[in-house]
């Protein structure tokens, strides 16, 4: 494991080179600050909330990749004051799906500072997230000697067509998609990494009804405590060190979870789906994506009898998606 952490390492540095600064802000970056890191491609239209939501929380600066988008989103990014941006070309599925180019900045950049790893599609729900900052949650798990914070991916999505509702720059998602799962869910523990491994919800009981094993995983582990020695193995999925991906408690207590909101079923959902199956530049020959466009072109709809409406955190946490833990 510790030789994976070093070529996993040697990988983000050769990946570096394919980053051209557009706006290197880091110098504003203080002791302390809560960092953002992202990578994305035409996402113009989410930009706007995804930035409000995230400086609303605490976050300090956001470190994104833009890999080529057409969109105006590197234009749009370039322009805010507490961005700093990168731009390129090259291969996201050659980068390990962006996380070369995140784990270099981490490095760079990152080294103790909690930072939060997420796509422009993804809204970060904690405990006490609706009257406290995200440094609430961090200055606790300091205090606690905790340094990573695990999630639930919970997919999103409106009743009806989900390309029935224009969403609009700005606008919260949240408004237009506030339909999830309450069930429907798989656990297991990935005996070699020591991390949780999560499946279902509406993309296992429509995409990939037939072979759930193939559903996307929706454990995440966005919030970390940076040092330069650690290292993404899968996405957010799992670390190295493996110790980090022990944010659950095995001896039938809680620890404190959350959950990251994912709100990517809008109505920009068709054309991209479309425009990512093209491209082939995703997990395992894109096959997510096969299974999004067949799909949505027979029956462009998630929503069901048992759906529930978001509410808020405290929901989530009596339907057992994610916990307050002992966190007062």
């Amino acid at each position: 494991m510790r030789l994976q952490r070093k070529r996993l390492q040697i990988r983000a540095w050769r990946k570096h080179f394919d980053l051209k600064p557009i706006a290197n802000r880091t110098k504003q970056i203080q002791a302390g600050d809560i960092l953002l890191f992202s990578t994305l491609r035409d996402e113009h239209v989410r930009l706007p909330y995804f930035l409000k939501y995230y400086r609303d929380r605490g976050v300090a600066h956001f470190l994104i990749v833009d890999n080529g988008s057409v969109d105006g989103s590197r234009e749009y990014l370039a322009e805010q004051d507490d961005v700093s941006l990168w731009s390129t070309p090259a291969s996201y599925r050659k980068s390990r799906y962006g996380v070369d180019w995140v784990t270099w900045l981490q490095r760079k950049y990152g080294h103790g500072h909690w930072t939060l790893v997420v796509d422009p599609d993804e809204l970060f729900v904690y405990p006490f997230c609706d009257t406290r900052p995200i440094r609430a949650l961090t200055d606790w798990l300091d205090v606690s000697q905790v340094r990573s914070f695990g999630t639930m991916l919970l997919d999103m999505y409106p009743k009806g067509r989900i390309d029935h509702v224009r969403y609009r720059a700005g606008q919260d998602p949240i408004k237009i998609a506030p339909w999830f799962d309450p069930g429907n869910y798989t656990i297991a523990k990935n005996r070699e990494y020591g991390n949780l491994w999560i499946q279902g919800g509406p993309r296992a009981r429509v995409f990939f009804h037939d072979q759930p094993e193939n559903a996307p995983a929706l454990n995440k582990i966005p919030l970390v405590k940076w040092d330069r020695r650690y290292a993404y193995v899968s996405s957010t999925h799992m670390l190295l060190p493996r110790g980090l991906n022990r944010t659950y408690d095995e001896w039938g207590g809680e620890k404190a979870s959350g959950a990251l909101l994912h709100v990517k079923f809008l109505d920009t959902f068709t054309l991209k789906a479309e425009e990512e199956l093209e491209r082939g530049q995703h997990y395992s020959a894109s096959v997510e994506y096969k299974a999004y466009a067949q799909t949505v072109q027979e029956n462009p709809e998630l929503w069901c009898n048992w759906s529930e409406k978001y509410i808020n955190w405290r929901q989530l946490e009596i339907l057992g998606l994610m916990s307050k833990g002992n966190w007062a």
